[in-house]
């Protein structure tokens, strides 16, 4: 294995990078990790550590590190035809294939693709179709879109606004105009004397009080993740999202799932809407679609959509590598190989309800851990500071912060998300590597309890 410079990698980094939501200057003080190789559901880093990663990547490596084939494919396409765009009356054989199998995997109703390269440019495509879609139908007006807060939607100038996440508001004169926030349905904190099912019904009025403020007629959209994923994972009640498409129809307003995070497996099927029993006119993706092996993402649009946008002509948008072949060869081997492999299946039948049987065991028992949660490998739990009243900790995110270090420490990675601590590893781990990490993981939030909110001051 190839030995690594840390301290030269480090210096070179800081004097160069600019890390992604990063505090640079803190971050170059301490020096950033190296991260050098990995295989399964591991990675190392460059002083030979060996670290679980327990968010695969950032919700992304799907399939595991280390596939052999997928390289392969890549190696093939770019010796055939490294690139050429979709543009100008144009295509080729690895996209035309991708967009065959999405169409395949995909629910009924959904036959057309648009690519993009990533999360965030999916959620700004989908914002101009959509608003493109009214403008074909002679209904100009209905521009707004409606996401909620705490949602995440990607970090570029629509995507960014769409989502609820004020402090990205606070920077770059945020949200855009035509965007509107409902409440997110995270029951813990907001369904006070509720059931889980009566406030899953609650939240979605929420958004029928919303369209009644601005109007029907000038609302486009409403757009959601299945679940929420850098939000904390917050799993709504099972009547909420039915709820939510029976408003969506009652005033012509446009469903959208943001699948970015829940597609490609992470909930036991294919997209997190099927899991919730709901279905959209559009949804976005990207991540699971190659699993991180390739950057690519894609918006599913569903046939009255696109039937709109068809019929309207140009629909000016788009950019110079959607349909990348490099990509769309490699997606197209990693979606055969999650619905070939049994991947989807597996987490569906197996280590999906293992995981979350193991999760609620392990966190079930500390005295500032609640609200425990999840669905497949996708799952949570809220650092509290009393479990009997629901109390938050009262600055929300520096304990959840400071968990995050002491597993980072122990060579586990898992995320916090304010006080939320989440974990969504790699589709093809195992009952026995979900042991492994739940154990480590048991020992951390056992020393946060001990040494951090049990002592003084």
């Amino acid at each position: 294995m190839k030995q690594h410079d840390t301290l030269a990698l480090r210096q070179q980094d800081a004097a160069h990078h600019l890390h992604p939501f990063s505090d640079t200057q803190s971050l170059n003080q301490q020096g950033a990790r190296v991260i050098t190789h990995a295989d399964g559901i591991h990675v190392w880093d460059s002083e030979g550590n060996k670290i679980i990663d327990g968010m695969a990547g950032l919700w992304c490596v799907n399939i595991g590190y280390g596939r052999k084939d997928l390289p392969e494919v890549a190696r093939r396409q770019m010796e055939e035809l490294p690139f050429y765009n979709t543009f100008f009356k144009t295509t080729h054989p690895a996209v035309v294939e991708l967009s065959r199998l999405l169409s395949e995997v995909s629910p009924p109703g959904f036959g057309h693709v648009f690519y993009t390269n990533s999360g965030s440019e999916s959620v700004d495509t989908m914002i101009r179709m959509v608003r493109r879609y009214w403008d074909v139908q002679g209904k100009p007006q209905k521009k707004t879109l409606i996401g909620r807060w705490n949602g995440y939607h990607g970090s570029t100038i629509g995507g960014a606004s769409l989502g609820g996440m004020r402090y990205m508001h606070e920077q770059g004169d945020l949200p855009i105009p035509g965007i509107e926030h409902i409440e997110q349905p995270w029951w813990y904190k907001l369904g006070k004397d509720l059931s889980a099912d009566e406030f899953g019904l609650r939240a979605a009025q929420w958004l029928e009080d919303k369209i009644l403020e601005i109007g029907a007629d000038k609302v486009a959209a409403f757009v959601g993740e299945p679940i929420q994923g850098a939000g904390g994972v917050i799993v709504p009640p099972s009547t909420y999202w039915p709820a939510i498409e029976r408003i969506c129809r009652k005033y012509d307003v446009l469903l959208v799932a943001d699948e970015v995070i829940c597609g490609f497996g992470r909930t036991g099927e294919w997209f997190g809407h099927q899991y919730f029993g709901f279905k959209p006119d559009l949804f976005t993706t990207a991540k699971g679609l190659s699993s991180g092996y390739m950057p690519i993402g894609a918006v599913f649009v569903g046939d009255r959509v696109a039937e709109g946008l068809i019929a309207g002509g140009d629909f000016n948008h788009g950019f110079t590598y959607s349909g990348h072949p490099v990509a769309a060869a490699v997606a197209s081997a990693n979606v055969r190989a999650l619905r070939d492999e049994g991947i989807i299946d597996r987490v569906k039948n197996e280590t999906g309800p293992y995981m979350q049987k193991r999760w609620r065991e392990t966190f079930g028992g500390f005295e500032h851990v609640d609200d425990i949660r999840g669905v497949g490998l996708i799952q949570g739990f809220t650092l509290v500071e009393d479990r009997a009243t629901h109390a938050l900790f009262p600055d929300f995110g520096t304990m959840g912060m400071r968990c995050r270090d002491i597993f980072f420490r122990n060579n586990l990675i898992m995320r916090a998300c304010g006080d939320h601590i989440v974990a969504a590893p790699p589709l093809v781990i195992s009952k026995a590597e979900i042991d492994q990490l739940l154990d480590v993981a048991a020992r951390c939030v056992e020393e946060l309890e001990k040494n951090v909110i049990g002592r003084p001051g």
